[in-house]
């Protein structure tokens, strides 16, 4: 009578993801014989199917190596601007997110590139070697260095009723040529729509499935809605008023080594107009460019040239000294509840405090490295203060760490009961005449 016999037979497997062969593992099978099991023959199949199950492994194994191989080759690496009037339109239409862009893998790139990133810039460092601060409130610079920390960036405080600089971290960076300003240019965009009455407080566009009007878009840095009122107001325009606001001339006073940065002198190639008024294509800014404008919306409209005194008898007899007045008191009251809404329940939102910040965030690439901006004010207590944060780096460096950053520099003077003091007296404001940039 025949006998039924369960044979064990075991067959190759291999883990290829972690490199190493797990060469056999069990599964049954049933055999019927005749009588009885032929244990050469089973011993000789059982030889086979390993031979065999190996060799397929081995087989398979090389070809994924080399597939892996060539895909590897052939892995782009990332770049700054993308190419194509299409993808440029689709990065203005799009909420605004550090993305990472194809890059050509020359030689000329990759020495200067940091490990861990695409990035030249390295996202940590100390960003207070050269600062000279025999002229500075240390008390402020104390807030600002802590709240920076041990990120690779600056930070500027400004006194918006005289101009006077009371701190900067960074010198270098503060006074250097200046960077691509991303969304802290929206600002600039919505007085001038406004200026130009291109659109009024409560003109909306519309996107799909919803219309946004000028407080939601600077609150959530819509790009399609300054994209578009960029657009309608015009290369011509937008650079008429972006002069007067200050871009292309230094905003400081004989400020050592201070740069003017750039405004193009055309409408950019990449992205045209759109770019120009969502990200500030081909615009570089300086820290303290934004913080004379940040300064203005904050004390109603006058644009101080920003001093910086050498030392602490420059800072008790400092006097304010106006560049020119803008006519800009009416706009204020219909810009601000935007800039409080980014920190309320937008792009700020970890500048949040306990008093009233108003303020624009700001986030892209140049250059190979990561932007964060962060420009602001305080609207509570006996004294007003603007801050005005930039990071550069890697991918923590965007606009709400900036934000972030800001926040905590006012929570540790609000600690000190700095807000709640109220403001030393200066001599009186004199204007310098100076030759307007922007003459129609």
């Amino acid at each position: 009578m025949s006998e039924r016999i369960r044979v064990w037979l075991l067959r190759p497997a291999a883990c290829l993801s972690s490199g190493r062969f797990h060469l056999f593992r069990s599964r049954s099978c049933d055999v019927f014989p005749m009588n009885r099991a032929p244990v050469g023959f089973v011993l000789r199949s059982l030889t086979l199917a390993t031979v065999c199950g190996l060799a397929v492994c081995n087989g398979w194994s090389a070809h994924r190596r080399e597939t892996s191989s060539h895909a590897l080759s052939h892995k782009p690496a990332t770049l700054h601007k993308t190419s194509g009037a299409k993808a440029e339109l689709a990065r203005v239409v799009a909420p605004l997110k550090p993305i990472a862009r194809p890059i050509r893998k020359t030689a000329e790139f990759l020495p200067a590139v940091i490990a861990g990133g695409p990035w030249t810039e390295p996202t940590y460092a100390d960003s207070t070697v050269g600062d000279r601060v025999d002229g500075e409130d240390l008390a402020i610079r104390r807030a600002a260095v802590d709240a920076l920390g041990s990120y690779n960036g600056s930070v500027v405080a400004v006194d918006p009723t005289t101009g006077r600089i009371l701190t900067m971290v960074n010198q270098r960076i503060i006074t250097g040529s200046g960077f691509q300003p991303c969304s802290t240019v929206k600002v600039s965009v919505a007085l001038a729509g406004l200026s130009a009455k291109v659109i009024q407080p409560e003109t909306k566009f519309r996107l799909p499935g919803m219309h946004i009007d000028l407080t939601y878009a600077l609150a959530h840095s819509n790009n399609y809605y300054f994209a578009t009122l960029g657009q309608k107001l015009g290369f011509e325009r937008f650079s008429y008023y972006a002069h007067l606001l200050g871009y292309g001339e230094r905003a400081g006073l004989n400020i050592p080594g201070e740069q003017p940065g750039n405004f193009p002198s055309a409408i950019p190639r990449n992205g045209g107009v759109g770019m120009l008024t969502s990200f500030g294509e081909e615009i570089q800014q300086t820290p303290l460019q934004l913080a004379a404008l940040m300064s203005a919306i904050a004390n109603g409209g006058t644009l101080y040239y920003l001093q910086y005194p050498a030392s602490q008898q420059e800072a008790r007899n400092f006097v304010p000294k106006v560049k020119r007045k803008l006519d800009i008191a009416n706009l204020i009251p219909v810009i601000e509840p935007g800039m409080r809404g980014a920190v309320e329940f937008g792009t700020a939102r970890r500048a949040a405090d306990d008093g009233d910040i108003a303020g624009k965030t700001g986030t892209c690439t140049e250059n190979h490295a990561h932007l964060g901006w962060f420009g602001s004010f305080n609207e509570t207590g006996k004294r007003k203060l603007v801050v005005v944060v930039l990071l550069t780096g890697g991918r923590p460096s965007i606009g709400p760490m900036a934000a972030g950053i800001a926040g905590d520099v006012y929570r540790r003077l609000s600690d000190t009961n700095y807000f709640a003091d109220a403001a030393p007296s200066h001599a009186v404001p004199s204007l310098i005449s100076s030759q307007i940039c922007c003459q129609r």
